[in-house]
């Protein structure tokens, strides 16, 4: 260990060039100081890239005149959500089940004047726009309805913009519901996952009326890159059902490539560089191919999710008669993946029941 320390020392003291190198143990720390410096070298790089990356991302809000707002569910998604509506101007109150992060969402938004309420009624109160971004129809339910819900401290004429995936069935429930006592729904879920929640780049597919979703678009562009009304109430539920088959399908048609190229001895990194400048390109390649190849599964929506999304895309097939084989089997692949124990990890982990 002296004999170590004491050759490291000499390269670092004199500064040697490799040609001026006058012992083996001199080159052997030469060489592995090299590359520590090329270590800590490419991590500098690498965190440049990501600030690089981040300042470009660094979302720029429309200027509208403000707006009283509440959020209801501050999870992952609704989090970052609320705060690009707080960051955008708009004055917004929200509300969590849990208080701590309802308090925590406060602290860390204190200086565009965010602030907390007890209940969903309470953080409704003198909104225009009431959002909510919850678990799934039952939790919509608990912090709509009922004394203490959203819709009793709702004035006339409010919009009700629900972002949860939930089913179309509660959506038109609900929808009819809030016309009946004058407010107004528009469902709203989302897609973009929890790096689009964060960077205010989310997709939203709505179904309501014209004329409230009308009013709510240019606030929900405050956390969006493109709001879109589909169709009326329940629209923008079954449009996600839309999405989540074309993704299913499409994760488990790469898992398959990846697994099949890897098993004929090929570079699969260097093959999806190839092919993902053809015809078999996609978001998914692009974003999760190469961490897939890495048996890396912690880039966002969890297999949980996922599952609960595909109940409901079957749920709503053996209503409309759709047939859906494919996405049937897929919703059992991801069954097998929690059996391995992941499902909090990422959708692109169904590679591993074919490792």
């Amino acid at each position: 260990m002296a004999a170590a320390t004491t050759a490291i020392q000499r390269v670092l003291d004199c500064m040697l060039l490799p040609s001026e190198l006058d012992s083996a143990a001199d080159s052997a720390v030469y060489e592995r100081l090299v590359a520590a410096r090329c270590r800590g070298l490419r991590r500098m790089f690498h965190s440049l890239q990501r600030r690089r990356l981040n300042s470009r991302r660094m979302k720029t809000y429309e200027p509208i005149a403000a707006k009283s707002v509440a959020f209801l569910g501050l999870g992952v998604m609704g989090h970052p959500m609320a705060g690009h509506l707080a960051r955008a101007g708009h004055r917004v109150t929200v509300y969590n089940r849990t208080p701590a992060k309802a308090a925590a969402w406060v602290a860390e938004h204190a200086a565009h004047g965010g602030r907390s309420a007890p209940t969903p009624k309470d953080a409704a109160q003198g909104a225009e726009f009431v959002f909510a971004c919850v678990g799934n129809d039952d939790d919509l339910r608990s912090v709509v309805l009922g004394s203490d819900g959203a819709f009793a401290g709702m004035d006339a004429g409010a919009v009700f913009v629900d972002h949860t995936t939930a089913s179309a069935e509660v959506a038109r429930e609900l929808g009819a519901e809030a016309q009946r006592r004058g407010l107004h729904f528009v469902d709203a879920p989302v897609s973009g996952g929890q790096a689009g929640a964060v960077n205010g780049l989310l997709t939203v597919m709505c179904g309501g009326d014209e004329a409230p979703f009308d009013a709510m678009q240019p606030v929900a562009m405050a956390f969006a890159r493109a709001v879109t009304r589909v169709g009326g109430s329940g629209a923008g539920q079954l449009a996600k059902m839309v999405n989540q088959i074309a993704i299913a399908g499409l994760v488990q048609g790469l898992a398959e490539a990846i697994s099949f190229g890897g098993r004929a001895g090929l570079d699969m990194k260097q093959v999806l560089e190839v092919i993902g400048k053809g015809a078999a390109q996609s978001w998914q390649m692009d974003n999760r191919g190469k961490t897939m190849v890495d048996d890396q599964f912690d880039f966002g929506f969890a297999v949980d999710w996922m599952r609960k999304d595909l109940g409901l895309v079957l749920d709503e097939a053996r209503r409309n008669g759709a047939t859906l084989p494919v996405t049937a089997l897929v919703d059992q692949f991801y069954g097998d993946v929690q059996k391995l124990g992941g499902g909090r990890w990422d959708t692109s982990s169904l590679i591993r029941r074919l490792k």
